[in-house]
């Protein structure tokens, strides 16, 4: 996979000035690259007690974008997943450390044990008072003689932090510490493995498969799980981390994005973290964001924790870092109602057997050719006009009862109504508009073919497209002007319309207009395409 990256030796040097830089003056690097990668609060004074922590590199913004007031008090920073050197823990720990001691707060992987836990024995050769925690808050691999520490570090990081930055001395934030480490689960889920700079991406979870309890370097995880939608997914996580909570207490969400899972992605995972199994026990949530990753890993991880007053007071403490989403109460989704005059008034429901069989069969269409339809669109749009129109399609089926079947005028305009409120993009204005006129000169006594006619012109005017600009209107318009001589003249028509898109150089209209014209070349619209089907079905 290609990255933005220079030479993959200097990843980890380039990313620690990268953040400096951008940091505003808060923070500073020791010198001693390559080797030495230590990033710290520019003001530090050490006055209090220093918490420092880190580890390999790539799960960023963990931990460097974790520095700063209230937070950690330097990052050490290894190479890509791989622990730090001693030489550099010791200098983060003497660069930071006064009398009132430090804290390591460190993820419970050999590496990093034995590199923290040294430079601690020589800092305190120093005549330095250093202490170590060691994170294990990972349930994936209960038969692992040594849980894993991820994600759940952070809560870490933020409570031991606040308890530092007020002055506490470290035998009280260690303890703090401590507990935080002891009431923290963590699990995770990914889609796909991450791709290490320099190496091979491991093509180990397939498609349709997800990997529940990988590790944050990418390790194997308990099992690969079949994948159908995020619902099940976060049932199966919940699943894993009820048994490890406390009974009878309300607990701390920390929503983590593993770094290749999309914002809109963490949100649906948000909502249905809030629906699961353990709901009813999460209080507040931190997150989603991206905060303890893994490259780009296409997946999530989530820890709880039974946050008391305290701890959530440290939690909500404001820090000045960016990487750091803060905490937020879950609860129920607050729904505002419509202002006065947006709530539709519906016209009374009707039945008519055979045009409920007509509409039935033109949604069955355009979900029966949902995937052809994107695949045509992925060619020169962005993949979605097959999902559009299925999904309008669906929601025009579950409308079917409360349309006014037995009164065509009145159902044109129902029909526009509910492609408004259910279809989105372009399209859907485009359609709703067509029906609401096509209704309109049904009322005024126009014929079908007349009434679909108007609903056209009206879309024409409005939407500025016309035939030979590559859009629906190719095919609907030799559809509905070979009407008159039956189904069969009118689905020819559209086809032949469909067809001749495939030869257009450019588009004039609608999202083909912002696309290279290599990559419309012998491409028909997807828009006409679905037209031609919708008639060739009918005709059939």
């Amino acid at each position: 996979m290609t990255q933005f990256i220079n030479l993959k030796e200097d990843i980890v040097a380039e990313a620690v000035d990268g953040v400096v830089a951008a940091s505003g003056g808060r923070l500073a690097r020791l010198d001693g690259y390559p080797h030495i990668r230590v990033v710290l609060r520019a003001s530090w004074d050490k006055s209090k007690v220093a918490l420092v922590s880190g580890g390999g590199s790539g799960h960023e913004p963990a931990h460097a974008g974790f520095v700063g007031e209230g937070m950690l008090t330097a990052a050490i920073c290894g190479d890509v997943f791989a622990s730090p050197s001693v030489d550099a823990v010791l200098a983060g720990i003497l660069a930071v450390t006064g009398p009132a001691g430090c804290l390591l707060i460190v993820k419970n992987y050999t590496g990093d044990r034995l590199n923290f836990g040294l430079a601690a024995e020589r800092a305190r050769a120093f005549g330095l008072n250093v202490a170590m925690v060691v994170v294990d808050d990972d349930i994936a691999l209960p038969h692992l003689p040594q849980a894993r520490g991820v994600a759940g570090t952070l809560l870490v990081h933020k409570i031991a932090g606040a308890l530092a930055e007020n002055g506490a001395d470290l035998a009280s934030v260690r303890a703090a510490a401590e507990r935080v480490i002891a009431g923290t689960r963590t699990i995770g889920m990914s889609l796909d493995t991450c791709t290490v700079p320099g190496a091979p991406k491991e093509a180990r979870i397939q498609p349709g498969k997800a990997e529940l309890g990988l590790g944050i370097h990418g390790e194997a995880g308990a099992q690969q799980v079949d994948y159908v939608h995020a619902c099940g997914a976060m049932e199966m996580v919940a699943g894993r981390l009820a048994d490890h909570m406390q009974p009878g207490k309300p607990h701390v969400a920390l929503l983590n994005n593993l770094g290749g899972a999309s914002v809109l992605e963490m949100q649906i995972l948000a909502y249905e973290l809030g629906k699961s199994a353990i709901g009813d026990r999460l209080y507040h949530i931190i997150g989603p964001a991206a905060m303890m990753t893994s490259l780009e890993m296409r997946g999530f991880s989530v820890s709880v924790y039974p946050a008391g007053t305290e701890d959530l007071m440290a939690l909500k403490s404001p820090v000045p870092l960016p990487a750091w989403p803060g905490l937020s109460a879950l609860g129920p989704v607050e729904v505002i109602d419509l202002p006065d005059g947006l709530r539709p008034i519906r016209p009374l429901p009707s039945d008519h057997p055979e045009t409920r069989r007509f509409l039935q069969r033109c949604c069955e269409v355009f979900i029966g050719a949902e995937a052809d339809l994107n695949a045509l669109d992925a060619r020169a749009g962005d993949g979605d006009t097959g999902s559009t129109l299925a999904g309008a399609a669906r929601a025009l089926l579950g409308a079917m009862d409360r349309l006014p079947l037995a009164d065509h005028t009145q159902l044109y305009r129902a029909i526009g109504l509910e492609l408004s409120q259910t279809m989105g993009g372009s399209s859907g204005v485009l359609l709703a508009i067509f029906f609401a006129a096509a209704g309109d000169a049904a009322s005024s006594g126009q014929s079908l073919r007349e009434a679909l006619n108007a609903g056209l012109d009206r879309m024409q005017e409005i939407g500025g497209a016309r035939p030979g600009d590559r859009t629906m209107i190719d095919a609907l318009k030799p559809a509905l002007d070979h009407l008159a001589g039956g189904l069969d003249e009118a689905a020819r028509a559209a086809r032949e319309g469909a067809n001749r898109t495939a030869e257009m150089d450019t588009a004039k209209a609608g999202r083909a207009a912002y696309i290279n014209a290599d990559q419309l070349k012998g491409q028909v619209d997807p828009g006409a395409e679905a037209v031609a089907r919708l008639f060739e079905s009918l005709s059939a």
